[in-house]
């Protein structure tokens, strides 16, 4: 028995969820989200304000999928409603970035500038040395995130590089504090 998948999906003021076939449309005041499902194995239903979600079949499959469909749709709601954010950080001397229409440019130690188209509904702001990445789709969020760490991840001497905000990197003693010890 899945304990997130048996739990109810509550749907809020201004959201329309519609479900057709395999799919799940939700509509809400920041744009539109699809999801798609096995509709052999997982039943989808929207009912009193609530979006629930039922195993059709009980096998090993059918039972994985079913709490991840919920999620699915629960993240789905959250980001047509409220929107998903994640927080970059460039840390080292004259790492830069700046955001030019769509595109985000970062100075962070190569010889040339790497710059990073925004995909659809996602939008960059920058403030001092803290990259803003918002969107509808918390999987393209986190993605397009991940890119932009990947650019320059941080190393673990000095801690240089592109780390997202709170995350702790394990730092190495040098080469100096190896010969003391």
């Amino acid at each position: 028995m899945s304990k997130i998948g048996q739990l109810p999906i509550k749907v809020p003021q201004g959201v329309t969820v519609e479900v057709s076939g395999s799919n799940v449309s939700i509509t809400g005041p920041k744009g539109k989200l699809e999801v798609n499902f096995k509709k052999d194995l997982v039943e989808v239903k929207v009912e009193e304000g609530n979006v629930l979600v039922t195993l059709k079949k009980e096998s090993k499959i059918a039972r994985s999928l079913w709490g991840t469909i919920r999620m699915l749709i629960a993240n789905s709601i959250t980001g047509v409603t409220e929107g998903w954010k994640k927080q970059l950080e460039l840390v080292g001397t004259g790492y830069r970035s700046e955001v030019q229409g769509n595109t985000l440019v970062l100075t962070v130690g190569y010889s040339h500038p790497v710059k990073i188209e925004a995909p659809e509904g996602i939008t960059f702001k920058v403030e001092k040395s803290v990259i803003n990445v918002d969107g509808i789709d918390k999987q393209v969020v986190g993605q397009v995130s991940a890119n932009i760490r990947s650019s320059r991840p941080p190393e673990p001497y000095k801690g240089k590089g592109v780390k997202y905000v709170g995350e702790v990197i394990r730092r190495k003693a040098g080469k100096a504090a190896k010969a003391a010890a």
